[in-house]
């Protein structure tokens, strides 16, 4: 069953889905909690017949991504000062910024606080760029580390180690292809690691199972069993 993504235009609106079929008798159209769209179709269906479906279920679909879209964190924006809280891991930290001097600028995690030592601490702009390198170091790290730690789980599934690619994404923590790819959410590396492991097992599953139906979520029910639970923590963390 091969996965690919369309896009249908609804008023203003432009929905996009992923696209599958499976040996199923009626069209399935779900709407997941990070705001994806899955279409699975009978196989042999006609793309313009699909289309025609989702676009008449165009209204439910928006109503239940504005829903959804509640739950998605949102934060103010980050001002890069002394004193506003930063979070790594699943814990908030106070950044510190402080001069460098003679020293070379750098961030490290001490104390309970992230330091930053910069040339001019006023200049937020670089404060925000040296933050954001070490977010994006520590994310490469991690990240990877807890993926090689989960896929022994799929062993009987001879999936092999998965094309790894970390970035920031707008509304989605984690994406798959069926070329066996995973990207993930550089901003995942805020959550605890019980959420990062929620995710990657996410990707992982559908690696196995591409779209939302049963046999997938049996799958992740198996492979990670309080996973709503994480899901519910996930969604309700704030990142920036």
């Amino acid at each position: 069953m091969t996965n690919v993504t369309q896009r249908v235009q609804y008023g203003d609106e432009t929905i996009e889905y992923t696209l599958a079929y499976s040996a199923r008798k009626t069209l399935g159209i779900s709407v997941d909690p990070d705001l994806r769209v899955t279409v699975t179709a009978p196989l042999g269906s006609d793309l313009a017949a699909v289309e025609a479906k989702v676009r008449q279920r165009a209204p439910w679909i928006l109503r239940q991504q504005r829903e959804l879209e509640l739950y998605l964190p949102h934060t103010p924006p980050r001002r890069y000062v002394s004193g506003e809280t930063h979070r790594y891991l699943g814990r908030q930290y106070r950044l510190k910024v402080e001069e460098s001097g003679q020293q070379p600028e750098r961030v490290k995690l001490a104390r309970g606080a992230l330091h930053v030592w910069v040339a001019t601490p006023a200049d937020t702009q670089r404060v925000r760029q040296l933050v954001e390198d070490w977010y994006e170091k520590q994310a490469q790290r991690v990240l990877y580390e807890r993926l090689l730690a989960l896929l022994p789980r799929f062993k009987p599934f001879e999936l092999g180690e998965p094309q790894l690619t970390i970035r920031t994404m707008e509304n989605r923590w984690g994406s798959c292809t069926d070329a066996g790819a995973i990207t993930l959410n550089l901003k995942l590396v805020q959550a605890s690691k019980p959420c990062i492991d929620y995710v990657i097992v996410h990707e992982l599953c559908h690696l196995v199972e591409h779209n939302h139906g049963r046999s997938f979520y049996q799958l992740l029910d198996r492979m990670l069993p309080d996973w709503r639970a994480r899901r519910r923590q996930l969604n309700e963390m704030d990142v920036a």
